[in-house]
């Protein structure tokens, strides 16, 4: 069975936030897509979690041995298991607008790299979600609201958490916004284009870039462009403490990479 599109979504251990994340894909205008929960890991509370969440997308639910950080290894286990040729990638801490999926269908198409961004919610806003997913259809309403406050009450990318409908009257804004880089929580490409780069490159064995950022100039070394998502495929990021690791040894990484032009990485769906 084929679908429009696999929605692979990254967890590791919190069931709690992957709820709230699963129940907004109830809600979602496009339905037509399949369910990926690619594990870091191998948790028992994860798979409990899962053998008992009443999902009304099929799903598959994919892990692997805890051995560290390896979010790169279980997203290209994801691209290979797919059953669709679009694959759209989140992660299980950001909720999704109603027409998150929507946008990202519409807009696939083979030499596009499609880009969106998230607003970080304050402790408030993520509480209600998790509360009650259906106060996904309340959020734009109280983010309005706080238009001119939002800095203060701890909202972090106020501007990515406003949906405009690009068929609207204010449907120019979205063409106006572009984007430079990826975001790993939302972006999506076929199949045949991370075949071409050979997928997610598993030399990186630490958080950031090398799931998004490393990505961006191997695509376009092999002709692919980037198209924006900004205020269309809207996601609210829920709040937790970060986690924030240095970026020196990825980005040292990365670079030697570029000065080699290793558009295709050596380590990744092939081993080379």
């Amino acid at each position: 069975m084929s679908y429009k599109a696999s929605l692979i979504i990254s967890v590791y251990k919190d069931t709690l936030f992957l709820k709230t994340v699963l129940d907004s894909l109830r809600f979602q205008t496009e339905k037509d897509f399949e369910v990926i929960i690619s594990e870091d890991g191998q948790d028992t509370s994860m798979h409990d979690f899962i053998s008992s969440y009443p999902f009304v997308n099929d799903h598959q639910h994919l892990t692997q041995d805890d051995l560290g950080w390896r979010k790169n290894r279980a997203l290209n286990r994801a691209i290979k298991a797919a059953k669709s040729d679009w694959l759209i990638f989140i992660d299980g801490d950001c909720v999704l607008h109603p027409r998150f999926m929507e946008f990202h269908v519409k807009y696939s198409d083979e030499r596009t790299i499609l880009a969106g961004k998230r607003i970080k919610l304050n402790g408030t806003l993520s509480k209600l979600l998790l509360d009650d997913s259906s106060n996904i259809f309340n959020m734009q309403k109280k983010l309005l609201k706080m238009f001119f406050h939002s800095k203060k009450a701890g909202i972090g990318f106020y501007e990515e958490g406003i949906f405009i409908n690009p068929s609207g009257i204010f449907g120019f804004i979205p063409r106006l916004r572009s984007m430079y880089q990826l975001k790993g929580c939302n972006m999506s490409f076929s199949k045949s284009a991370a075949i071409i780069i050979n997928g997610f490159d598993e030399d990186y064995v630490l958080p950031a870039i090398g799931e998004d950022i490393d990505l961006v100039w191997r695509f376009e070394g092999c002709g692919y462009r980037l198209r924006s998502l900004r205020n269309m495929a809207v996601q609210y990021h829920l709040y937790h403490k970060e986690n924030w690791t240095n970026q020196d040894e990825n980005q040292d990484k990365m670079k030697a990479k570029q000065a080699r032009r290793e558009f295709v990485c050596k380590n990744g769906l092939k081993k080379m």
